[in-house]
């Protein structure tokens, strides 16, 4: 009986997670949006009504499948990110409470709230570009640097290389290609963010690296006289074993019938 239960939930909530997978994506890619925009600009006030409505239905998004879970504990623990970028928010709507500003104004906080918001884009980008490996991790670079330079500049501003969104946005372009800069993080949270960012960094380039390796394999291996065999290759070489098997096997069959 308990067995059931759990499937028929599982039922309910791979249902859910289709039918909601579209319109949560979007609002995900919006809610990245506005928090560049806010790290970098400030929100306006109807910006600001938007994030906050955004953040209401992740947070009913997010309590239906927690009460769905057939597992509470192991659901936890595959969106722990995504709780924590739930919580931060509410910093800003009880804001009215003298220690809640002051836990806002924390540097800390605002790194929290960039890399579990990027755990949330990640995901949305996972979704969308399933089996497009190159073309997702195009895009994710692109995420990853545009808002790493928004968490920079908000947490390292006005230290020099990071006094403007631009400047931040070309060091953290440079993290990213591992090509490096002059300008170095002061504070504790701005080495961490940095330290992410360039882990994202070296995985990227060993990534490219081997798609770009393997292109250039595959186009020596074309050639008619390249040292390498290539895919087509190997597809005749099959073919004319089949073939040989084929003959063989026949040949048998004309031994044993004489």
């Amino acid at each position: 009986m308990k067995q059931q239960l759990q499937r028929e939930r599982n039922k309910l909530l791979t249902s859910i997670d289709r039918l909601l997978e579209g319109p949560m994506i979007f609002l995900g890619f919006v809610w990245l949006i506005l928090l560049v925009v806010d790290l970098v600009w400030g929100l306006s006030k109807t910006l600001d009504y938007i994030s906050l409505t955004i953040w209401g239905i992740f947070i009913i998004d997010f309590v239906v499948k927690f009460i769905l879970a057939p597992v509470k504990l192991l659901f936890i623990k595959k969106n722990w990110l995504t709780a924590i970028s739930l919580i931060i928010p509410a910093l800003r709507v009880f804001r009215i409470f003298r220690f809640l500003r002051v836990l806002r104004s924390l540097r800390g906080l605002r790194l929290v709230r960039i890399v579990s918001s990027l755990n949330r884009s990640m995901k949305s980008l996972t979704a969308t570009m399933q089996r497009r490996a190159f073309g997702y991790v195009v895009l994710l670079s692109l995420v990853v640097t545009f808002t790493g330079a928004a968490g920079m500049y908000a947490i390292e501003s006005p230290a020099p290389g990071f006094d403007s969104y631009g400047m931040a946005l070309w060091w953290t372009a440079m993290r990213v290609t591992t090509a490096g800069s002059e300008y170095s993080p002061k504070t504790p949270e701005g080495r961490g963010l940095a330290f992410l960012i360039t882990l994202f960094g070296f995985a990227i380039f060993g990534y490219v690296t081997a798609t770009l390796a393997t292109f250039f394999i595959g186009r020596d291996a074309e050639e008619n006289d390249a040292p390498v065999a290539g895919a087509k290759d190997v597809a005749e070489l099959r073919k004319e074993i089949s073939r040989l098997t084929k003959t063989i096997n026949e040949m048998k069959e004309k031994l044993d019938s004489n």
